[in-house]
Parts: C-alpha cells; sequence; structure tokens
C-alpha cells in the first residue's frame, strides 16, 4: 500500500542564512515534481539559481531510503541549487553527504543566523590524578527581541529589472511597479499604484502578512512561501482594480486567498 500523498508536499520559504528553505512533506521525486508545476504554474525559471536547504521537519513517515540523485536533478531542473538539509533523520544523513548536501541541525543554523561564529568541539585530555573541576552551569538566556525596524517607503516606480527587499518590515509602494520586476517584504506590501511583476510579502514565514493594492495585475503574487500565478490570467472581478492577498486555513493548508478591496 503506498503512503498517502500530502496535500502541499513541498513549500518553499526564505531564511536569514542567504538560502531558500524548500519544507519537504514528500520524497517522491515524481510527487515533488507535480506540486512545483502546479504551484509554478509552468514557469521552471521562476528561481534564479538560489542556494536552497531541503527541510525535512514537517515530513510525516520518513522512508527506508531517499532517491537523492532524483531529487537534486528535479529542484536544478526548476533552477536551485541545494546545498544542505536540515531536520533529516539520521539513518539518512550519510546518504545525504554522500549526494554532497551538508547536514546542518538546529543549532548550526543558529549560529549562522546570529553571526556567531562556529564552535568547534576540542578533545581534553584529563591527567588521572587531576579530577576535572565542575563546570558551572550557564543560566539561559532570554531569546533576543528583535529590533523593530520601520517601513520601508518607494516614491517611484519600481522598474522592469530592479528588486526591492524590506528586511524586517512592510513595503509601501507610492508610484507602482512594472512587470519583470520584484518586491519582497518580511512584512506586508502596500501599493498605491499598478501593482505589477512578482509581490512576495512575509518572506520570513510571517503567516499573517498581506499584499494590498489599489491596481491588482502581478505576474506572481506569495505570502510565507505560498505561490500563486496568473499564467491564466487575472480574474475579471480584480483585475485593475483594489485587491486584497492574505492566506487563509490552517497551519497545513494554507491557501491564498485574493479579494475585492472596497476603498470607499
Amino acid at each position: 500500500m503506498s503512503a498517502p500523498v500530502p496535500a502541499r508536499p513541498v513549500e518553499f520559504r526564505n531564511a536569514s542564512i542567504g538560502a531558500t528553505v524548500a519544507v519537504l512533506r514528500e520524497t517522491r521525486p515524481h510527487l515533488v515534481a507535480d506540486a512545483l508545476h502546479k504551484m509554478l504554474g509552468g514557469m521552471p525559471d521562476f528561481f534564479n539559481g538560489e542556494a536552497t536547504l531541503l527541510d525535512f521537519g514537517e515530513l510525516g513517515e520518513a522512508p527506508a531510503q531517499i532517491d537523492w540523485a532524483g531529487m537534486l536533478s528535479l529542484f536544478k531542473r526548476f533552477q536551485l541549487q541545494p546545498i544542505g538539509v536540515r531536520n533529516l533523520p539520521p539513518e539518512l544523513a550519510t546518504s545525504a553527504r554522500q549526494a554532497g548536501l551538508a547536514v546542518l541541525d538546529g543549532a548550526e543554523l543558529r549560529d549562522r543566523q546570529s553571526g556567531g561564529p562556529a564552535i568547534d568541539s576540542v578533545a581534553v585530555r584529563q591527567t588521572p590524578d587531576e579530577p576535572t573541576p565542575p563546570q558551572p552551569v550557564p543560566e539561559a538566556s532570554p531569546a533576543p527581541i528583535p529590533a523593530p525596524t520601520a517601513t520601508m517607503i518607494v516614491d517611484r516606480p519600481v522598474r522592469s529589472g530592479q528588486q526591492v527587499y524590506a528586511r524586517g518590515g512592510d513595503l509601501v509602494l507610492l508610484a507602482g511597479m512594472s512587470n519583470g520586476a520584484e518586491v519582497i517584504a518580511d512584512g506586508s506590501i502596500h501599493c498605491y499604484g499598478p501593482l505589477r511583476g512578482r509581490a512576495l510579502a512575509g518572506a520570513q514565514g510571517d503567516t499573517r502578512a498581506r499584499i494590498i493594492s489599489t491596481n491588482f495585475g502581478p505576474e506572481i503574487v506569495s505570502i510565507a512561501g505560498v505561490y500563486k500565478t496568473f499564467e491564466q490570467g487575472i480574474p475579471a472581478n480584480i483585475a485593475g482594480k483594489p485587491a486584497t492577498v492574505r492566506l487563509g486555513g490552517d497551519d497545513n493548508q494554507h491557501k491564498l486567498g485574493i479579494e475585492p478591496l472596497a476603498l470607499d
């Protein structure tokens, strides 16, 4: 009996370590390929050679083995470059390393995200006559609270080929954006003009983020790694009109909803 197929076999998120995170809930390459085709609307050039971290933290039942060659070939076909894995079951770590992937655990990722140096283990030789003095137990320090970041305001049109990233906050576009441009925000995106090109909100996983536009007409929108393309055209009730994009559903079944926005 074959394993059930998750509703969302793969989901993409951004990470502050400088890599796109592919959260895998499925390891069979053909099923992941089907999900990518549906997610990206047949646009294999959506990504542009980004380094990619494969995250298996939401994998249901771990398989006996993973077709690493097939998985790597699949992601490279979509112009993604897998560089490592995290949250991988220990019994699969050896084969991942043999496939050329770094096996990263949570501690290493935290060090990289905070900019702290990597800590190497050091072997200490003890003399039998000298007992090891007890080591003080460090007190757990509370997690740092990120400082608030001011909203980024762009008062000129974002032209084709340009990219704007509002790290840690919202992005406000006062003059809109053109086809072929890309805007990214860790928070929400507010566009008071034509919204074209690619708009990616909640880039660090904020599912509460929204995309709000007074003239809706993008190529692609995304919130917290959930994408929607418009290769079949934009629905008439929102094309060129005020609209808002937000996530709905529970934590594991997020879906993008696009609704007309009443400004009167």
